[in-house]
């Protein structure tokens, strides 16, 4: 399929639209990854696929904003921001003492056993 076949079936400001919305995809994935990952060598190979890919994000949208594709949107008043900030801050509090509060209450000897200890019905298969 060449570039002629391609803009035939979507106009130009739908394929950058569905472009940019794969690249906002794939940053979510490769950050996924990124976090999913235990392997120092993958990890920073995702991350350098996530920046890279943001990179790309933003050198497309500012494209599009340019020709009038894509616009900003309005800015946040500051009162909203600083809202979203106090509830943020509050839920991470609460988070914490949610956490504190339930492993607190764990120590090594904290569940009781309700039979008494017996001995094994089997010998480990290499005993000496």
């Amino acid at each position: 399929m060449n570039h002629t076949d391609i803009q035939g079936l979507l106009p130009q400001n739908d394929l950058l639209k569905s472009i940019l919305a794969d690249l906002r995809r794939t940053v979510r994935e490769y950050t996924t990854a990124t976090t999913e990952s235990s392997c120092p060598a993958v990890r920073q190979m995702f991350t350098e696929l996530t920046n890279s890919t943001l990179r790309l994000q933003g050198t497309l949208y500012e494209l599009m904003k340019h020709q009038g594709i894509y616009s900003a949107p309005a800015p946040a008043p500051r009162q909203l921001l600083d809202k979203k900030l106090q509830d943020a801050e509050k839920t991470k509090q609460e988070l914490r003492q949610f956490t504190e509060q339930r492993t607190s209450r764990w120590t090594p000897h904290a569940h009781q056993a309700n039979v008494e200890a017996h001995q094994p019905n089997v010998l480990p298969p290499y005993s000496i």
